[in-house]
C-alpha cells in the first residue's frame, strides 16, 4: 500500500517526467517512424535509369535520395510513390535521367525523410549505354525452413554480377493465400546474406510451382490472380505479361545481349494431360509473343530462361517440357526453319546443378544448350542423378548450393561462358564456352565440349 505523500510525489515526478517527453511523443505520433522494413532492392536497370523497390511499415510514400558522390553534396530526391495496403505497402520507384555505365549512391525517404535505420548510402550501377563485358548470375529455389543462412549469396557477392535472374522458387509458400506468400517474401528478404546483392545489383524474377502455388501447380489454380498480385509487389521487373495476357514473363535487353524471361505456370495445362497441339505450356498469347520477340532479337546472344527444365530428363509424367514435348519442339523447329541464332536455354528447379544440351543439329537446327542452377537455399535431390537428358555434358552436381554465372565479352568475338559455382565459390566442373558460331543452323558441338567422362557413359 503506497501513503497519500508517496503518491502525490510519485504523480509529480511522473507527470514532469511526461512534460519532459511530451515533444517527442508528439513527433513519434506524427512521423510514426517511417522506415523501409524490407529492402532496398535494385529492380530493372538501364542506361539512363534505375528502379529501386522498397516495403514501408505502413501507409507511407516512398522517394529515393541519390547522388553520384557518397557524400550528398548535391543530392537529388526520385518522385514519391504511394503505398497502401493494397499494394502490402510496397514500391517500385523508378529514376529516370541518369547517366550511362555511372556508380550512383542512394537512401531511402520514407514519408518525406530520410529512413533514420537505413542512413547509410548504398552503391549501385547504371547499365551500359551499348555491348559491355557484363556478368549474369542466375538461381532457383531459396527455402528459407531449410537454409535461414543462405551462405551462397557470399559466394554471389564475392563474384561481383551485374545482375541477378531469379529462375523461380524464389520461396516456398506452397500457399494459395496471398498473404502466405507474401509473408514468405518478406521473411526472405530479411536474410542477412542476401542484403548486399539485392541493394546494389538488379534484380529481374519469374516464378516456378512454389512461389505461384502449390507443389506442380498449373494454370487450372483458381488463385493464380492473388498470386500474380502478389508476386508484382515483391519485384521490380520491366514489365509483366502483355495487356489482355497477365502473367510474369518479359523481355531485358541488357549490355548487348537480349532475355527472354517465360511463364511457365500461369497458363500451364496439367501435366498429366495427353501431350499434344492442344496442350500448352506457355499458352497461344505468349507463345506467339515469344516467337515475335525472338524474330526481331538482333543481338548475338538470345537467353530464354524458364523455371522448368527444357531437356528430357524427367520424362513425359514429370514436372519440365518434358511433359510439353510437342509444344518445345515446335519452338525448336521455330527456331531452326526462321533462322533464329545465338539462343541459349537457362532453367532451375531441379535441386542440383547441370549442363546438358539438346542435339536440334540432328534436325537440322543447331545445338540448344540447358544451363541449369539449382538450389539457391535447399536440399539437394539425388533422383536426378541416374535421369538421362538428351545430352549430359557435365556429371550432376549436387553436392549442394551453387548458382550459374553467365559471362559475356563482346569483342574481339561474342563470347559466353557459363559457370557453374558452389557456396564456397568454387567450380564443380570445367566452364563452357560459346560463340555465335557454335549456335547457328547445321553447326553440331556438343562433342568437342562434353565432358570425357560424359561421353564415356554415353558408350
Amino acid at each position: 500500500m503506497i501513503d497519500p505523500l508517496r503518491r502525490r510525489l510519485l504523480g509529480a515526478t511522473a507527470g514532469a517526467a511526461g512534460l519532459a517527453l511530451a515533444p517527442w511523443r508528439a513527433l513519434a505520433a506524427t512521423l510514426g517512424y517511417p522506415r523501409l522494413q524490407q529492402g532496398p532492392m535494385i529492380g530493372d536497370t538501364g542506361p539512363q535509369h534505375l528502379t529501386i523497390w522498397g516495403r514501408a511499415n505502413g501507409p507511407y510514400p516512398i522517394a529515393f535520395q541519390y547522388s553520384k558522390d557518397r557524400e550528398f553534396r548535391a543530392p537529388l530526391t526520385s518522385a514519391a510513390v504511394a503505398t497502401d495496403a493494397a499494394s502490402d505497402f510496397t514500391a517500385a520507384v523508378r529514376i529516370d535521367g541518369l547517366e550511362p555505365g555511372a556508380t550512383y549512391w542512394y537512401r531511402p525517404v520514407v514519408d518525406g525523410v530520410v529512413d533514420r535505420y537505413q542512413s547509410v548510402p548504398v552503391a549501385v550501377r547504371t547499365a551500359p549505354a551499348g555491348a559491355a563485358d557484363f556478368r549474369v548470375a542466375f538461381g532457383s529455389c531459396a527455402r528459407l525452413a531449410r537454409d535461414p543462412v543462405q551462405r551462397i549469396f557470399d559466394s554471389v557477392v564475392r563474384e561481383s554480377p551485374d545482375l541477378f535472374l531469379w529462375l523461380g522458387d524464389n520461396v516456398y509458400a506452397d500457399s494459395e493465400a496471398p498473404e502466405a506468400i507474401a509473408d514468405e517474401y518478406r521473411r526472405q528478404r530479411k536474410v542477412a546474406s542476401l542484403a548486399p546483392l539485392i541493394r546494389s545489383v538488379p534484380q529481374l524474377a519469374i516464378w516456378d510451382d512454389h512461389d505461384f502455388g502449390y507443389n506442380n501447380s498449373d494454370g487450372s489454380s483458381p488463385f493464380k490472380a492473388g498470386s500474380l498480385a502478389t508476386f508484382r509487389n515483391y519485384w521490380a521487373n520491366p514489365a509483366y505479361g502483355l495487356p489482355g495476357t497477365p502473367g510474369v514473363f518479359f523481355e531485358k535487353h541488357f549490355s548487348g545481349v537480349d532475355f527472354f524471361m517465360l511463364d511457365g505456370r500461369y497458363h500451364r495445362s496439367p501435366n498429366g494431360d495427353p501431350d499434344g497441339p492442344r496442350k500448352q505450356f506457355l499458352g497461344a498469347a505468349q507463345n506467339a509473343w515469344l516467337r515475335e520477340r525472338l524474330a526481331a532479337s538482333r543481338a548475338p546472344f538470345k537467353i530464354i530462361a524458364c523455371g522448368s527444365g527444357w531437356s528430357m530428363a524427367d520424362g513425359p509424367a514429370g514436372d519440365t517440357w518434358a511433359a510439353f514435348r510437342t509444344e518445345r519442339d515446335a519452338l525448336f523447329d521455330f527456331l531452326r526453319d526462321a533462322r533464329i541464332e545465338g539462343v541459349v536455354l537457362l532453367s532451375g528447379d531441379s535441386h542440383v546443378g547441370e549442363l546438358n544440351c539438346i542435339p536440334w543439329s540432328e534436325h537440322g537446327g543447331y545445338d540448344l544448350y540447358d544451363l541449369v542452377s539449382s538450389p539457391l537455399a535447399q536440399s539437394p535431390s539425388t533422383s536426378w542423378i541416374e535421369q538421362q537428358p538428351e545430352i549430359r555434358m557435365r556429371s550432376v552436381y549436387a553436392g549442394g548450393a551453387n548458382f550459374g554465372m553467365l559471362h559475356f565479352t563482346p569483342a574481339p568475338e561474342p563470347t559466353l561462358t557459363f559457370t557453374l559455382f558452389d557456396e564456397w565459390g568454387l567450380r564443380p566442373w570445367k566452364p563452357l564456352v560459346l560463340t555465335p558460331a557454335d549456335l547457328r543452323n547445321g553447326v553440331s558441338t556438343w562433342r568437342e565440349r562434353i565432358d570425357p567422362a560424359e561421353m564415356a557413359k554415353r558408350g
